[in-house]
């Protein structure tokens, strides 16, 4: 893994600003770090303790994920998803909100799910999931000046997470793999899978069957992508995060960064 790690840190440092990375073979345990600890702007990576909060509820009997939620208009933000279009009176279920909330980054369906499990119980798992580099305090799209405090992490509490979803020991082997199931169905694709080959269900010699769980972050000045590479059902975990990076620049080296892991995992295989 020598190869990859170095051309992903030449890489980071070709382009400057502040990088957080963390790549690990699922396999070996080998492991990368590069500023594992720097604190960022979680932007919608807050979305998967979210998600990981919603289902521990789910696995506690405080919550079905077939049980309805009405959309109301007080409910609408702005930003990503699709939710903000829909017919308010309309109702989803809890699975199908956060599904939203994970594939398309839906904001609306994330400040729903904020408001049905309640900050603190998020706050809670931050530190039974030992995330301490990371806080929770605000919705998402909301007035700055009703904001407690800020939403951060790091590369390494975003690994962690990652990691604990594929050992199957996030708040249950059944929930890891629903939660997996639904971050292999994204669909904001500019970053870490930007390069890969288009043709995911079909191997050939040259481009191997792939899939990638994982979920981005965006505002200006911050892109961050993590997520769990499975190439040839070989297993890699990247978690990329960055700031003062012109906002187009990030977003290729994220996606070459993708690329890069790409080819390296080609070469493997496990059945």
């Amino acid at each position: 893994m020598k190869h990859l790690t170095q051309a992903i840190q030449s890489l980071v440092e070709n382009v400057g600003g502040t990088w957080g990375v963390v790549i690990k073979d699922l396999m070996t345990n080998e492991k990368w770090f590069l500023n594992e600890h720097n604190t960022f702007y979680s932007a919608s990576i807050v979305k998967l303790p979210i998600m990981a909060t919603v289902f521990k509820h789910v696995e506690e009997g405080r919550l079905s994920l077939t049980d309805e939620i009405t959309l109301q208009k007080t409910d609408i933000v702005g930003g990503a998803g699709v939710l903000q279009h829909m017919s308010l009176g309309r109702k989803y279920s809890v699975e199908d909100i956060v599904t939203l909330m994970i594939i398309q980054s839906d904001n609306t369906a994330t400040n729903i799910l904020i408001d049905l499990v309640g900050k603190t119980p998020i706050q809670e798992v931050l530190k039974e999931l030992q995330m301490n580099d990371s806080t929770f305090s605000h919705k998402l799209m909301k007035d700055p000046s009703d904001r407690e405090g800020s939403n951060l992490t790091s590369a390494s509490d975003t690994a962690n997470l990652l990691e604990l979803l594929f050992n199957g020991v996030l708040v249950s082997q059944q929930a890891s793999h629903l939660m997996i199931q639904i971050l292999k169905k994204q669909q904001i694709r500019n970053c870490l899978p930007h390069y890969l080959p288009y043709q995911e269900n079909e191997a050939t010699d040259d481009k191997p069957i792939w899939k990638l769980a994982h979920k981005t972050g965006w505002v200006p000045n911050y892109r961050h992508d993590a997520g769990i590479f499975y190439v040839n059902n070989y297993p890699l975990l990247a978690s990329v995060f960055s700031k003062d990076v012109n906002d187009i620049i990030s977003e290729k080296t994220i996606a070459k960064i993708g690329q890069l892991i790409y080819k390296y995992l080609s070469q493997y295989s496990f059945d």
